[in-house]
């Protein structure tokens, strides 16, 4: 199934976030890995949905068909031994919004809310945005991986109202322990902080590696969590915009129901809900396929920087198709970083967007075409050889 993903497909002038902002050149050799899609061809069951409803020849009002909530009690009791009932889950028009949903829903403005940086940049944007005061808890850089530092995690989290947990993480890739969680569990009842746990990379958790969804991790998360989940990054879908939340405490979720009701943010467009049927219940196979290939993908990257390029390190990814690379043993500010891969045509993510800890960091979508990858990294090679 590998000749799928080695298809090239054209993206530029579509109108694409990743290819056509108005700041990537377009030039031959630019070649854009920044914003997290892939370049691969959604799953053709998908796509076939799409067409039938399109076909049908009416975009009329829908309703929400019960093979959306039962494709995702499937879906998750299979891949992370989940028990969830219909009841629990909520529709939500993306992530990002649903996490602004809950700011509104359960804090209050100036509240606190603290992230663990570096971390998926909107999470900086969504909380003050909505006046809300950020606190950052600044992870530790292991030997392989991003770990927290539980001591000062409990004092970081005196006062905070809420927590929003990247689950698994972005940029690092890492995939969080049910140890791991637990403890987060444990500190945050203790001190009644309420935790959003973003787990669109969960689909995505590389072979060798389980993920823990925080709610199941122990007894105490389903009192204070609340978990949102996508197909959109497994799938490359996101242009749907099709999400949704579990809650599992019927106080919370009682009271976030009725909030999104009242604003009627809890209903999606025609291809918001049989598209994710249509993921989860027949693009199984492909999604294994995607992950053998990206995890070719990012062995490729980590042997050809170890061989070719070794002041670049790649922080292994146990989760998506993201890599960070610690560019740190270049000793270049994060300005002349950025300009280093722009003159090598490569339009990445900044390491210090996602905080002050992604300082000397670069992160890298491989979601590409093995091809692409070797374009990618020969043009970085040779500016690299001309620099260092």
């Amino acid at each position: 199934m590998s000749c799928e993903f080695d298809k090239s497909i054209n993206r530029w002038d579509t109108d694409s976030v990743k290819y056509d902002a108005p700041e990537i050149p377009h030039q031959k050799r630019t070649i854009p890995m920044w914003v997290a899609d892939t370049d691969f061809q959604t799953p053709k069951p998908i796509l076939q949905t799409i067409q039938k409803g399109v076909d049908h020849g009416v975009l009329g009002y829908t309703i929400i068909p019960d093979e959306w909530y039962s494709s995702i009690i499937n879906w998750v009791d299979k891949r992370f031994d989940w028990e969830v009932y219909k009841e629990q889950i909520i529709f939500t028009p993306g992530i990002v919004r649903g996490i602004a949903f809950v700011l509104q829903c359960f804090t209050q403005p100036l509240d606190k809310v603290m992230v663990m940086s570096p971390v998926y940049t909107p999470f900086f944007a969504v909380t003050k945005n909505n006046n809300r005061e950020v606190v950052y808890h600044s992870l530790k850089l292991g030997e392989e991986q991003f770990e927290v530092d539980f001591d000062q995690f409990e004092k970081d989290i005196l006062g905070c109202k809420l927590l929003i947990l990247c689950n698994p993480h972005n940029p690092g890739g890492r995939v969080w322990t049910k140890e791991e969680l637990g403890k987060i569990a444990a500190i945050c009842h203790k001190n009644n902080v309420l935790v959003i746990s973003d787990e669109i990379h969960a689909d995505l958790t590389l072979p060798g590696n389980t993920h823990t969804t925080y709610l199941k991790s122990c007894p105490i998360a389903k009192q204070h969590g609340i978990v949102f989940m996508s197909p959109s990054k497994a799938f490359n879908m996101a242009g749907l915009s099709s999400s949704y939340c579990i809650i599992q405490n019927p106080t919370l979720l009682k009271q976030y129901a009725e909030f999104v009701e009242a604003l009627r943010v809890n209903t999606g467009n025609i291809f918001s809900y049989r598209t994710v049927v249509s993921a989860y219940n027949e693009c199984e196979d492909w999604l294994v396929a995607s992950l053998n290939y990206i995890q070719r993908n990012i062995d490729y990257v980590q042997e050809t920087l170890a061989e070719k390029m070794p002041k670049i390190r790649c922080i292994m990814p146990q989760a998506s198709f993201l890599i960070f690379l610690d560019c740190r043993d270049l000793n270049l500010t994060d300005k002349k970083l950025d300009e280093f891969f722009k003159e090598a045509g490569l339009i990445l993510n900044a390491g210090v967007d996602f905080g002050k800890e992604g300082s000397g960091f670069m992160r890298m979508n491989v979601g590409c075409t093995m091809a692409t990858l070797k374009q990618a990294l020969s043009q970085l090679k040779t500016v690299y050889d001309r620099s260092f």
